[in-house]
């Protein structure tokens, strides 16, 4: 047996049939993603789209979390560490380049921010029972940069958008079905053998048939999407050199209450 120390923080790939089981492993910190994984997750992803052997993706995590989000200063902190999506490989938020395959994501526990925005870049979402939801970037002085402003819509229409994402509030997997963030909700435990059940299932249909379907549904709403996406570098520049933004990240590393001042 290696003596080997265990990667802190890591995206791993299994294949199974024609499912390819990708399975989040940060749990020691609530599935944080880091720089490295998330560079993980997209090569993953383009395996994915890329294999004519492999049909179906899951995304899942190990441990009691989905994900809590980003490992904040590895991404905006001194220091920082990551890099640009390589422009060919699918990126985990379907902004640039989005998986041609069908793709189900299995959650549990504390799904925040970019975890939401990962399991709407994907097609259905199974929540654990004790699934907590919540996009709360203008909680920390920034905004979402993964999707969840036009996909939040798309999934839920206008009025149930803006409450979660004005509000910023946590809400459970129960709200979640009802407002069509996920699809099922099952006992805690058993979500990733349930989203490993509709991906054998799924598997059984023609490939191609399902990816030209895909195809064109993305294809009806493109030009908004596309819209949506153009402007996230706007989004970005206005929160990033905001004072706010600042106050946001720096009360999450001394954890404490964001005191804004609107500038």
């Amino acid at each position: 047996m290696s003596d080997a120390p265990r990667p802190v923080g890591r995206v791993t790939g299994e294949v199974v049939g024609r499912v390819l089981k990708m399975t989040i492993d940060n749990a020691s910190r609530r599935n944080a993603f880091t720089p490295e994984m998330m560079e993980q997750l997209s090569d993953l992803l383009t395996r994915l789209d890329r294999s004519d052997e492999l049909w179906v993706g899951v995304l899942c995590a190990e441990g009691e979390h989905f994900t809590a989000g980003l490992d904040m200063p590895k991404f905006f902190g001194p220091g920082a560490t990551a890099r640009p999506t390589p422009p060919d490989n699918v990126d985990p938020f379907g902004l640039r380049k989005r998986c041609s395959k069908p793709l189900v994501t299995a959650v549990q526990g504390i799904t925040y921010t970019v975890g939401i925005e990962m399991m709407l870049a994907g097609d259905i979402g199974v929540a654990a029972a004790d699934a907590r939801f919540c996009q709360m970037e203008s909680k920390r002085g920034i905004a979402p940069l993964g999707g969840a402003h036009f996909r939040y819509l798309s999934r839920m229409g206008w009025g149930d958008a803006m409450y979660h994402l004005m509000l910023c509030d946590e809400f459970g997997a129960e709200r979640a079905l009802k407002i069509g963030l996920v699809q099922e909700v099952t006992p805690v435990g058993r979500q990733i053998e349930r989203a490993m059940e509709l991906a054998e299932l799924i598997a059984r249909n023609a490939p191609i048939g399902l990816q030209v379907m895909k195809k064109a549904a993305l294809t009806y709403i493109e030009a908004g999407e596309r819209a949506a996406i153009d402007i996230i570098p706007e989004v970005r520049e206005r929160v990033f050199a905001s004072q706010d933004s600042k106050e946001g990240i720096q009360s999450f590393v001394e954890r404490r209450p964001a005191v804004f001042q609107g500038r």
